[in-house]
């Protein structure tokens, strides 16, 4: 097809002029219609601001990376200042850390002192008894706090004795008589801890230092990791933070003082018995002592949160609750295996873990029905 200027179009094949009844342009445009324009980029990013939660608080990678920072330079501050404070009461801090020891000890040789006096027979029929009674034993240890050790002695022997013994040839085995040498039971070497080396106290000092440091800063430390974390959350799971958070501190606290007021005493005191059946006295550690202060309790206090991670488990979908509950057998099972590898190797110490961990799993069971309520369900967010 040729076409000019004022001229019709005609056929190159035939040369006849072609006849449109309507302009060219409009033929083509009816003929091969464009696709429509897309939106504008101002637009675009106008219609997603509106479903954005987080478009008051986006910040590129660098910007996220500065907060992190300023974050972590803010808790690191806390932490200096809560060891600071730690090195000040450092030492009472040691002498309540080693105060469960330093009783067990004490209860241990207590009772085997007055076992050694119930049991004490003279060497010969009819010859002297205990210059005690057991009554009086009993009133010393219990009220005024006093150990003693059961000796004997030959009288005679004694400096300022009204009769004194001539030595003799041969020792008088028959002679001996029972006599009970007391102290205060706080200055009883035995009761003591000892350490193996000179620098061994400074280190148990300063671990002490950075335990309080922790425990006094870990609030601070964690708002800080908070509102780095927050930033990136949706409401409903900022809601879920403040409900949930606090409920794990509790557990966690309720774990700690569990283990440090109550499991302590069953479990040193089976521990001790059992160097008692094998004939060893136990000489501890204070740093071996502190190792161990600090694992049980912490063991604990993730064991108690156990509820929480049932309840996130069934909020993502990963185990619901009616699987919690058929299978129950199993799961006693794994908590028992669970308290074995928190705790030291004493039945006393798995058990008061297993026990209090079996109602939690039951009380996690509860929780997480109160959480899928009707309630719950029908201002569950949906992504």
């Amino acid at each position: 097809m040729r076409t000019g200027p004022g001229r019709q179009p005609e056929c190159l094949i035939t040369g006849r002029r072609l006849q449109y009844t309507q302009p060219l342009h409009t033929v083509a445009k009816e003929s091969f219609p464009l696709p429509p324009l897309r939106p504008s980029m101002s637009t675009a990013s106008s219609t997603s601001d509106a479903d954005d939660l987080f478009a008051s608080s986006t910040m590129t990678i660098g910007e996220h990376l500065e907060e992190l920072r300023a974050c972590l330079i803010r808790g690191s501050i806390g932490l200096v200042i809560g060891v600071i404070i730690g090195f000040f009461i450092g030492r009472p801090v040691v002498h309540l850390i080693e105060s469960p020891l330093r009783r067990a000890l004490g209860e241990y040789y207590t009772e085997r002192a007055i076992d050694a006096f119930d049991t004490w027979t003279p060497r010969q029929a009819g010859g002297p008894g205990l210059p005690y009674s057991r009554a009086e034993v009993i009133d010393a240890v219990e009220r005024h706090g006093l150990s003693f050790d059961l000796r004997e002695v030959h009288p005679g022997r004694l400096p300022g004795a009204a009769a004194v013994q001539p030595p003799g040839e041969t020792f008088d085995l028959e002679a001996l008589q029972p006599m009970l040498l007391w102290q205060p039971l706080a200055r009883d070497s035995r009761v003591s801890i000892t350490t193996l080396s000179a620098q061994e106290a400074f280190g148990i000092y300063v671990k002490a230092a950075l335990l309080v440091g922790f425990v006094l800063a870990g609030p601070w430390i964690i708002y800080q990791l908070w509102t780095f974390v927050a930033a990136g959350l949706y409401p409903h799971e900022k809601r879920l933070i403040h409900l949930f958070l606090p409920i794990s501190t509790l557990l966690f606290l309720a774990g700690v003082l569990l283990a440090f007021f109550f499991v302590f005493d069953f479990v040193l005191s089976y521990l001790l018995a059992f160097n008692e059946w094998l004939g060893l006295d136990p000489d501890p550690r204070i740093s071996e002592w502190l190792s161990f202060v600090l694992f049980l309790p912490v063991g604990f206090g993730l064991g108690f949160q156990l509820p929480l991670v049932m309840v996130f488990l069934d909020r993502l979908g990963i185990v619901e609750a009616d699987t919690f509950t058929s299978q129950w057998r199993m799961a006693l099972v794994v908590i028992c295996i669970t308290a074995a590898i928190l705790t030291p190797a004493d039945p006393y110490s798995m058990l008061f873990l297993a026990t209090p961990l079996a109602a939690l799993y039951f009380g996690g069971i509860a929780l997480c029905r109160w959480t899928n309520g009707p309630a719950a369900a029908a201002t569950r967010p949906t992504r």
